[in-house]
C-alpha cells in the first residue's frame, strides 16, 4: 500500500511520507519537521486493522481517513472517513478540495489509458488542486462503480480510442462504424445516453470520423472552401481505398486518383485496434502483391516534404505547432528500398517510423501558419471538437500544406508545458461556460 501511495503522491504532485510511530506527538513532529507551517489541512491516512488512536489524531485538526472501515459509526468524530478501496482515496480528496474551495470550482472527471494519464499527470496538466481558472481533475476508474464517481465531477473528458476492443468499418456512408468498447467505457455509453444533460468533452460520436482514415481524407477535400486567394495551399493527401491488393484494376484506381509510385499505405481503421499502424511505403506495382498492411486499406499520396513534419495542437480557441523530424524525400526513401531488395518498407509508425538523419528545419521558412490556423478553425468546426491536433508537411516545390493525419486528444507534449497546459485548461473551461450558457 505504502508503494502504490508513494507512486499516487509522485504522479499527482503531493507530499507525502510514512509515519513509522503511532504516537500523537511522533507523528505531529514528523509532519512539522518535514513540511514546516502548514495553512491547510493534514490528510492521515489509516488501514483498518490498525487499531488505535484515530480520534487523537483528528483532535489534531487533521483528516483521517480509514481504509477498510464499512461503516464511519464506529468512530465519534467527524474529522474521521471512512473508504474500502485505496482507489477511493482521490475521490475522496476531490470530494474535500471542492468542499473547501466552493461550488465555484469545475471537477472534471477523465478516462484514459494509465500511460497516457501517467504523461499528463506528471506534467501538472490533471491536478486534483484548483487550477487557477478552477478546475479540478479526477480520475475515473473502472475498478469502482461508475455512478458513485460521476455523482463527483461536473464534466468527462476521455481518451475514448483507449478503451476500444474492436472496430467493424462500415460499408456505407451513411451509416457509422460499430466500434465495441470495454465493459467499462459501455457503462459510461449507457450512463450518458440515459443522462443526455450531462456534460462530455468531447462527446464520444464525435471521434468516430478519426477512428476511420477513408472518412477523414474525405472530410479534408472540405478543405477547398479556405483555399481562396491565398499564397499557399492547405489540402488533404490524394488517396484510394483498396479492399483487395491483387484488384485487376489497381493500376487504372491509382492513375484517376492521381496517385504515382512510391505512395504510403495504410489501414482504414486508425486507431484502437492492433494493426491500426501497421504501414507501408510502396515502390512498385508488384509490391501490393501479398502486402502485409490490414484490409481495407487506404493508399495515399507521399509527399516530398524535406524531412520535416509540424505537429499541430488545436485546444478550444488556441492553435499551438511544433518541428519534428520526418520520412526522408523519395530519393533517399528509394535507396532504403533498394537495401531491402527493392520491396516495400514495412513499419508500425508509433515505433519503427523510417525517419531522415537532416535536421528537420529546411522547410520550416516556408510554413504558413495562419493558413494552417485557418485549416484548424475549419476542421474545429467541421469535426465539432475542442480538443484534437493534426500532422502537416510541406510539399517541395508547390509549397502545398497536406495534413496527412488528424488525432484526437493529443499529448501536445512537443510544447512547453507552461504555454500548452494553461491552454489545455482554458479550452475545457470555456466549452463548459459555453454549454452552460446554452
Amino acid at each position: 500500500m505504502i508503494s502504490l501511495l508513494k507512486k499516487t503522491a509522485m504522479q499527482y504532485s503531493f507530499d507525502c511520507f510514512a509515519l513509522d510511530s503511532s504516537s500523537t506527538d511522533d507523528a505531529l513532529k514528523v509532519v512539522t519537521l518535514a513540511w514546516g507551517h502548514i495553512e491547510g489541512t493534514i490528510l492521515y491516512l489509516f488501514s483498518n486493522h490498525k487499531k488505535g488512536s484515530y480520534n487523537q489524531i483528528s483532535n489534531l485538526g487533521w483528516i483521517v481517513i480509514v481504509m477498510g472501515a464499512e461503516v464511519a459509526t464506529e468512530f465519534d468524530n467527524s474529522n474521521v472517513l471512512c473508504i474500502n478501496k485505496l482507489e477511493e482515496l482521490l475521490v475522496t480528496i476531490c470530494h474535500l478540495n471542492r468542499k473547501a474551495v466552493g461550488n465555484n470550482v469545475v471537477t472534471v472527471g477523465y478516462i484514459m489509458k494509465p500511460s497516457r494519464e501517467e504523461d499528463f499527470a506528471k506534467r501538472g496538466a490533471l491536478p486534483i488542486s484548483p487550477t487557477p481558472n478552477g478546475l479540478i481533475f479526477l480520475p475515473l476508474t473502472f475498478g469502482l462503480p461508475l455512478l458513485s464517481q460521476l455523482k463527483h465531477v461536473d464534466m468527462v473528458l476521455h481518451k475514448a480510442t483507449d478503451e476500444i476492443v474492436s472496430v467493424e468499418l462500415s460499408d456505407s456512408a451513411e451509416s457509422s462504424s460499430k466500434i465495441t468498447y470495454t465493459t467499462g467505457m459501455q457503462e459510461l455509453q449507457r450512463y450518458l445516453e440515459s443522462h443526455s444533460d450531462f456534460f462530455v468533452i468531447d462527446p464520444i460520436n464525435k471521434i468516430y470520423p478519426l477512428l476511420d482514415r477513408l472518412k477523414i481524407q474525405e472530410i479534408l477535400l472540405g478543405l477547398e472552401d479556405i483555399n481562396a486567394g491565398g499564397n499557399h495551399t492547405i489540402r488533404g493527401p490524394h488517396f484510394l481505398k483498396v479492399n483487395d491488393f491483387n484488384e485487376p484494376d489497381l493500376i487504372l484506381g491509382l492513375s484517376e486518383a492521381k496517385l504515382s509510385l512510391p505512395s504510403i499505405v495504410k489501414p482504414q481503421i486508425a486507431c484502437g485496434v492492433a494493426d491500426a499502424h501497421s504501414m507501408a511505403i510502396v515502390f512498385r506495382v508488384e509490391d501490393f502483391k501479398d502486402l502485409r498492411v490490414p484490409l481495407p486499406a487506404v493508399v495515399q499520396e507521399y509527399v516530398n516534404h524535406s524531412s520535416t513534419l509540424f505537429k499541430i495542437y488545436v485546444l478550444g480557441e488556441k492553435v499551438f505547432y511544433a518541428v519534428k523530424k520526418s520520412t526522408p524525400n523519395v530519393d533517399i526513401l528509394v535507396q532504403l528500398s533498394e537495401m531491402n531488395g527493392l520491396g516495400p518498407l514495412l513499419f508500425d509508425s508509433l515505433k519503427s517510423l523510417p525517419t531522415s538523419s537532416e535536421d528537420p528545419s529546411a522547410d520550416s521558412n516556408h510554413f504558413d501558419l495562419a493558413l494552417v490556423t485557418d485549416a484548424a478553425n475549419w476542421l474545429a468546426r467541421k469535426l465539432d471538437l475542442t480538443i484534437f491536433g493534426f500532422d502537416v508537411v510541406v510539399q517541395e516545390g508547390t509549397g502545398d500544406h497536406v495534413i496527412v493525419d488528424v488525432n484526437y486528444l493529443p499529448s501536445f507534449k512537443e510544447v512547453p508545458n507552461d504555454i500548452c497546459i494553461p491552454a489545455f485548461w482554458d479550452a475545457i473551461k470555456m466549452k463548459f461556460e459555453s454549454r452552460q450558457g446554452k
